[in-house]
């Protein structure tokens, strides 16, 4: 490793002490009640009852978590969790992140925690993107108001109405874009994925699709986005507090964009029936509880997806794609086909053409058990639980470890193989895979992701053969590309 290399790594490592230093100090309050609940729950653990899960709290202060950032960061990430499964078992204790942890790698414990309702567990999140999203945030919200919110937005996110403006979108991003590529240069991938996911989600939530309005919001909701792994410190040149000035100015914007809707609503100046978006949808809802501010706060925090889980989805489909002659076979002559025949009958694509690609969604599917998106789910006991014979201590973080199922043998045979053949025959809707997360708190734009994956795939093979230049995946602190996945194009 070279010296810059090891530089940036113990000045990470040092960032991580110092945000549990933090941690520490806001928790010393509660310190003696929590150790007291350990011993007690020691004390509990017998071989004809529930069990409190073996492992280990690591250092004092720090717990484990040097070591499991160091695993993050190797080509094998879960070797932290491996390793403590052959110790342990499937469900352990451990501290990480400045919280005692209850880990699970199993598939059934994980669905269970995932389903339950909040007077079992409730989202638990760092410190650092509680303050960015705020109280009133999607994420942290729970009972009926959750469940309204997310309902509304589920339902849009799933109509037909809106995925048809999708495609109609992609389409128009898509031509805009790869028009402009040089087979004279690399493209980076990871980078076209983002504007085009961005400018699709933009165009779902609040109708802003381009000028200058679209780049100020993206300008301002890359300086949010940084604050989400900062220090959890808010003072006058703080990541932290730039991240919140940024939020704040994006939710004046989107303030005034739904100022802007109602003031045509009252006036009739357009048609108040259809809604064109997500603000639409949780505008006609006559609950009081959704104000605007509430409204135009979830909007940006509703962007994240857009600037990372559907990007990195189609990124990393072509990655497999590239390593995978004989898949990216089957899918460039399915999507061929298709474009063939519509051709023939001069038909534009629709949504459910998209949607009807076998091997192609049998693609994605693979990539999303393999890339792991999202790596882990945490939650917050509320109480003593009970699941499978284990004790998950009131107060204690759950994390659901959904890469280490994704890739278990006991589940998948040749877990690390790219293989979209294995889901011919085996049923998604199993506890073993969860990529969007679960229960209640299921991704309501699950079916978009799909459907925007779907759509750059069949532009990208129909229009180009292509070359991918070797590049790494790093999986901490999210999941992207090293170098942005540059491939070197020709034209068909």
């Amino acid at each position: 490793m070279d010296t810059c290399s090891s530089l940036l790594l113990f000045s990470f490592f040092l960032f991580v002490i110092i945000i549990l230093i933090f941690n520490k100090i806001n928790g010393l309050r509660s310190s003696t009640a929590s150790k007291t609940k350990l011993i007690d729950h020691h004390v509990n653990t017998h071989s004809h009852g529930p069990m409190f899960p073996q492992g280990s709290l690591g250092w004092p202060v720090i717990g484990e978590t040097i070591e499991f950032i160091s695993s993050a960061y190797s080509d094998h990430p879960e070797s932290f969790m491996d390793k403590r499964r052959l110790m342990y078992g499937r469900v352990f204790k451990s501290h990480i992140f400045g919280t005692a942890t209850i880990v699970s790698t199993d598939a059934e414990v994980n669905k269970t925690v995932l389903q339950s309702d909040p007077t079992a567990f409730v989202p638990f999140y760092p410190k650092t993107v509680r303050e960015l999203m705020g109280k009133s945030s999607i994420l942290l919200i729970n009972g009926s108001l959750h469940r309204r919110f997310h309902g509304l937005v589920g339902s849009f996110l799933k109509s037909t109405l809106l995925k048809a403006q999708v495609v109609k979108d992609m389409d128009k991003f898509l031509s805009e874009s790869m028009d402009l590529w040089s087979e004279d240069q690399p493209v980076l991938l990871q980078d076209v994925s983002k504007t085009v996911a961005f400018k699709v989600l933009a165009k779902a939530l609040i109708s802003v699709e381009k000028g200058e309005e679209l780049e100020e919001l993206k300008k301002e909701f890359e300086q949010f986005i940084k604050g989400l792994m900062s220090l959890p410190v808010n003072f006058p040149g703080t990541q932290l507090h730039r991240s919140l000035q940024a939020k704040k100015k994006m939710v004046k914007q989107v303030e005034r964009i739904i100022e802007g809707k109602v003031r045509r609503a009252k006036n009739k100046e357009e048609d108040g029936v259809i809604a064109k978006d997500v603000v639409d949808v949780l505008l006609k809802d006559s609950s009081e509880n959704l104000t605007h501010n509430l409204i135009a706060n979830n909007m940006v925090d509703m962007m994240i997806p857009g600037h990372d889980s559907v990007p990195v989805l189609i990124t990393l489909a072509v990655k497999f794609l590239s390593d995978s002659p004989s898949a990216l076979h089957f899918l460039t002559e399915e999507n061929m086909e298709l474009k063939r025949l519509k051709e023939l009958t001069g038909e534009p694509l629709y949504w459910n053409d998209y949607l009807s690609l076998p091997f192609t969604h049998k693609v994605i599917t693979e990539t999303l058990r393999m890339g792991n998106v999202i790596i882990g789910v945490m939650r917050k006991a509320m109480k003593d639980v009970e699941i499978k014979g284990y004790v998950i201590p009131k107060g204690w973080c759950f994390l659901a470890y959904l890469r280490s199922v994704h890739l278990d043998k006991l589940y998948y045979e040749s877990p690390y193989k790219f293989n979209p053949w294995r889901w011919q025959e085996r049923d998604m809707n199993t506890s073993s895979f969860s990529p969007f997360g679960g229960g209640q708190r299921l991704c309501p734009g699950l079916d978009l992701a799909r459907l925007e994956a779907s759509i750059f795939l069949h532009h990208l093979v129909t229009r180009f053969r292509w070359t991918a230049e070797a590049d790494t995946i790093i999986n901490f602190p999210t999941v992207h590309m090293k170098n942005k996945l540059p491939i070197w194009i020709k034209r068909r």
